[in-house]
């Protein structure tokens, strides 16, 4: 075999994997032999899509009958991760070293569920990752959704996450969202029905123009029902999309870490009377007095009380 070489995961089906050198954009076939064990890990998935990894080839370059052979990963700068299922204790690699995370979600058709977002963003501030907010469909809902429109910016803006609307269908807000993601390593993310799809093909149409005859001889005799991909944007960047996502369980955080996680309360809570303090039954908790005054949204306290009480039955 040759020296070993770098590059990063572009996607990844079962242990078949795509390869390309970014910023370049030439993908090729690799595979793993053996089993890589990441240190401390109980991910299922030891390769994620933006890992970047060694790898070794026989004479010449990969081909579908003779791939890149996948001998490391490097250490990872952050990741996004998820446990489908409380009782799991399984996780899941979303992805790995990216520059952002944007989490995509509706008003209704579907409706958001505060508790699933919060769980999103929680993740995000552990493992490093810069979150955003991006509404889509706005059209359907400046009009008629207006009281829940201003409802939903007053409680992420005030827990200091940006919210971005957006429309697939008309346009809006697009050339805002290219360019927040111009140079950078993007993650798209969020449940079923949302329009993430849509959002990504608005941003750029010739994407599956852009994949190539590799990947789709990749794929071909193997399940694709879920699988994580990165495509290059032609105004610049690079995006990773998601399937759907059903669960969202935390990983890895103890249930008296959870509130240093929620930025508004973590900047709140220096005036509490003890240290450490749940927010839960202390007196002189000045995260519980921020609830009840507004400034800490009741929203964001609920979902908090919800994963302190997951966290403690699941230990």
């Amino acid at each position: 075999m040759n020296p070993e070489n770098t590059a990063t995961v572009v996607k990844h089906t079962g242990s078949h994997y795509l390869l390309s050198k970014l910023p370049e954009w030439n993908l090729f076939p690799a595979v793993l032999r053996g089993k890589i064990r990441l240190k401390g890990s109980t991910a299922t998935n030891p390769v994620a899509v933006g890992d970047v990894v060694s790898y070794e080839t026989d004479n010449g370059s990969p081909t579908l009958e003779n791939p890149a052979v996948i001998k490391s990963v490097h250490e990872r700068r952050n990741y996004v991760i998820r446990k489908s299922a409380n009782l799991s204790r399984q996780a899941h690699i979303i992805a790995a070293n990216i520059d952002q995370a944007f989490i995509v979600v509706t008003l209704d058709f579907p409706e958001v569920k505060l508790p699933f977002l919060d769980r999103i963003l929680v993740t995000c501030e552990v493992y490093n990752v810069h979150p955003v907010i991006v509404l889509n469909k706005i059209d359907l809902f400046r009009d008629a959704y207006a009281v829940q429109l201003d409802a939903f910016h007053r409680i992420y803006e005030g827990a200091g996450y940006s919210v971005m609307e957006v429309s697939a269908l008309t346009g809006e807000g697009m050339e805002a969202l290219l360019e927040a993601c111009a140079g950078k390593i993007s993650l798209f993310s969020g449940v079923s029905g949302v329009g993430k799809s849509s959002l990504i093909k608005a941003m750029d149409p010739t994407l599956e123009l852009k994949i190539g005859e590799i990947s789709e001889a990749h794929l071909q005799g193997r399940h694709t029902t879920t699988f994580y991909e990165m495509y290059p944007l032609s105004s610049g960047g690079f995006i990773i999309d998601t399937p759907g996502i059903r669960g969202f369980g935390l990983v890895d955080i103890e249930p008296e870490e959870i509130a240093l996680y929620f930025p508004e309360m973590l900047r709140t809570s220096a005036g509490c009377r003890f240290t450490p303090c749940t927010h839960t039954h202390e007196p002189g908790c000045a995260v519980k007095a921020a609830v009840e005054e507004g400034t800490v949204s009741y929203e964001r306290y609920s979902s908090y009380l919800g994963m302190l009480e997951e966290g403690k039955k699941y230990r």
